[in-house]
């Protein structure tokens, strides 16, 4: 750039201008679609006069490839009479021979701008088909510097990660241990909610190449986790129906209690003083009967201890048995979310090529896109279990554990048993907690 800059002032100086200013964007192309404040400048300055002739070291450093800059700029200098110069050829705006070298000498820039950059992405698919790991960029976690070792400590940390999201720990909460724990990111850093799900949503971690957020294949560093859990984890995450903003869980059983009078679920809605419970609500955004109230202390206990002893039931050992021999579903599910996304991605280039028609793609899209949301809900059904498996039979372990869990990892361990819990109507003058109230739904 300083040696264009000083090439630039030497044709100054021959030509007797006298340099008024320097308009410097450096490394911003106009392809990339990035503003270009220096070159607005200096329309700025053209159009005010302040300036009457401009010199570049080539046209194409002036509109960077970009043809309607050049026609802009072109009309521009026509109209005021501003003078251009070119250290590299000589381009006279004031003559109908002149504005056309320029607008071939723009169309050039752009086509060797256009050919660099299919090259350049040609190249980058060529490396991500074969399997090797792309240039640049910071360390991956789990991995050392040349991208295809693996580093066991990092390792043992993607690991246990992904276990406790497929056993139904939200993202947030798994980030936070880690900072708690002071296991800092691959660049030494604190985790944040949106590092930690790229880190696990990367075909990395499972032993694939990704190129442009698609898996074009295996790649020649080694997996982390299994392929069936990486495209489990990477379902959950896609799930549209997966809420990624929620607060601080503060009650247990959220989601889990049902209405006995309408089917509703139960909502954390706490008593005035601030004592939890939970309700049947109704009114603006609920569609609930207002007729169910528990208080959650009570409810929570109750539900623990049931799930305690469900830990050590024969059913819940004959449950687990039964996911364990329909996890191969995984795979079959997996597939077909991998084949809807790609169907619809067809359908969007058919309808770019008008080859379909604006009703005929909404048609077709809704029925891939049906595919699709079953498949993804299958997906994160096998999801269940995971954090429960060391504790099946063990119930004695569990409790041991239970108070040095938090809120969400005890969520998920009761959500993994536990299907719904019906709460029916409350006895007229019975003040104390009654269990008989409530009506547990195990998961199958």
């Amino acid at each position: 750039m300083q040696r264009q800059i000083a090439d630039c002032e030497r044709l100054a100086e021959s030509r007797r201008w006298v340099v008024a200013d320097r308009y410097v964007d450096d490394d911003i192309s106009a392809w990339s679609g990035r503003r270009r404040p220096e070159f607005e400048r200096l329309l700025l300055d053209v159009r005010s006069g302040a300036i009457r002739g401009v010199l570049v070291y080539h046209l194409d450093r002036l509109t960077r490839g970009d043809l309607r800059e050049l026609e802009s700029f072109v009309a521009l200098c026509e109209e005021l009479g501003v003078e251009l110069g070119c250290v590299t050829g000589e381009v006279d705006l004031a003559t109908s021979a002149g504005r056309l070298t320029a607008r071939m000498l723009g169309s050039l820039a752009r086509y060797e701008s256009d050919h660099k950059s299919e090259r350049i992405r040609r190249k980058h698919l060529e490396i991500a088909e074969s399997g090797r790991p792309s240039g640049g960029g910071s360390r991956p976690y789990g991995y050392e510097d040349d991208k295809v070792t693996v580093r066991p400590a990092e390792a043992a940390v993607v690991a246990e990660c992904a276990k406790r999201l497929l056993a139904g720990e939200p993202v947030r909460s798994i980030a936070q241990d880690l900072n708690e724990r002071g296991v800092p990111t691959s660049t030494g850093g604190q985790w944040s909610p949106q590092s930690l799900r790229r880190m696990l949503a990367s075909a990395r971690i499972s032993g694939h190449r990704e190129h442009r957020g698609e898996i074009v294949g295996p790649a020649e560093w080694p997996g982390i986790i299994s392929t069936e859990d990486g495209a489990k984890i990477r379902a959950l995450l896609a799930n549209p129906e997966r809420r990624t903003n929620k607060a601080a869980r503060r009650y247990l059983l959220g989601g889990l209690l049902v209405c006995g009078h309408c089917g509703e679920k139960l909502v954390a809605r706490p008593r005035t003083g601030g004592k939890r419970r939970y309700a049947c609500a109704r009114g603006v955004g609920f569609s609930g009967c207002g007729k169910t109230y528990i208080n959650a202390d009570e409810v929570e206990h109750f539900v623990t201890l049931a799930v305690l002893h469900r830990v050590d039931s024969r059913d819940l050992q004959r449950t687990m048995e039964r996911r364990r021999e329909t996890a191969p579903d995984a795979e079959r599910w997996w597939k077909e979310a991998e084949a809807a996304n790609e169907q619809l991605e067809e359908l969007a280039a058919e309808y770019g090529r008008r080859e379909i028609t604006i009703g005929e793609w909404k048609a077709a899209r809704k029925e891939v896109e049906s595919r699709l949301s079953t498949a993804r809900k299958q997906l994160a059904k096998l999801t269940h279990g995971g954090l429960l498996d060391s504790y099946v039979g063990h119930s004695d372990r569990l409790r041991a554990d239970w108070d040095n869990l938090d809120l969400s990892q005890q969520h998920a361990l009761v959500a993994a048993v536990l299907d719904s819990v019906r709460v029916g109507p409350a006895r007229r003058g019975y003040n104390r907690f009654d269990e008989s109230r409530l009506e547990p739904v195990w998961r199958p």
